[in-house]
């Protein structure tokens, strides 16, 4: 890779790890008030699994799952994320780990839990990448040995963050809620169509699934030259 590429791509990733590159910055601190948000949805329940997904491609899911991640971490929780995207995959990337081992081997007993986790330089934040695309990630994901992995995970961690595909792309998102305690689904200001996530929301809740709230991506606050994110349902 040229140095300019390389120097690019850091740049990138600094962006999208905003939460643990400038803890002290305001789109880390609405990633914080997210974090609060999810934790006061579900005040009566222990919230442990969750998915975050979007209705379409491009809509800022996974940089938006990376950083609440982070910022679960960050509140000393032991955090597991899992990159649940078997045919797009970029938890990998973003965090600089390879990808030869991951969640497909996992689920296919090529490999056990503990040796397909990777650390990251967070404290407390571990990362289950994707592994090798499979020909079959909708069945996969919702699987007997989904199942299990999430109940294994579950008594390891405080936290597992599920990286999915789009709701209205394919049904694997459906497939994953209804293994998960709730889920987040991003829209992005001005790019996301009003009926497409309604739509998603629609197939989501067909799916039985508790949606935790909404993120807000890319909406540019009036004088200010931050992109903020806000939470809510």
């Amino acid at each position: 890779m040229a140095r300019k590429d390389r120097k690019q791509l850091f740049q990138l990733q600094n962006r999208s790890l905003i939460s643990m590159t400038n803890p002290k910055s305001p789109i880390a601190e609405q990633f914080r008030t997210i974090r609060t948000n999810i934790q006061f949805s579900s005040v009566d329940e222990e919230l442990q699994t969750m998915i975050v997904t979007s209705s379409g491609p491009g809509e800022g899911k996974s940089t938006t799952t990376a950083n609440l991640a982070v910022v679960f971490a960050q509140q000393g929780k032991r955090v597991l994320l899992v990159d649940a995207d078997l045919r797009k995959p970029t938890v990998h990337y973003t965090f600089r780990l390879e990808n030869h081992i991951g969640l497909s081997n996992v689920l296919t007993r090529q490999s056990t839990l503990e040796e397909a986790v990777q650390t990251t330089s967070q404290d407390k934040l571990w990362i289950l990448s994707s592994g090798p695309i499979p020909p079959n990630p909708s069945e996969i994901l919702g699987s007997k040995g989904m199942q299990a992995m999430i109940e294994q995970a579950k008594d390891e961690y405080d936290v597992i963050i599920f990286d999915s595909p789009p709701v209205l792309a394919v049904t694997d998102a459906q497939v994953l809620s209804n293994l998960t305690d709730g889920v987040v689904l991003v829209v992005s200001s001005g790019k996301t169509e009003i009926e497409s996530a309604k739509k998603a929301k629609e197939l989501l809740e067909s799916a039985k699934a508790k949606i935790l709230g909404v993120v807000l991506n890319n909406k540019k606050v009036q004088d200010s030259q931050y992109y903020y994110y806000y939470g809510g349902k």
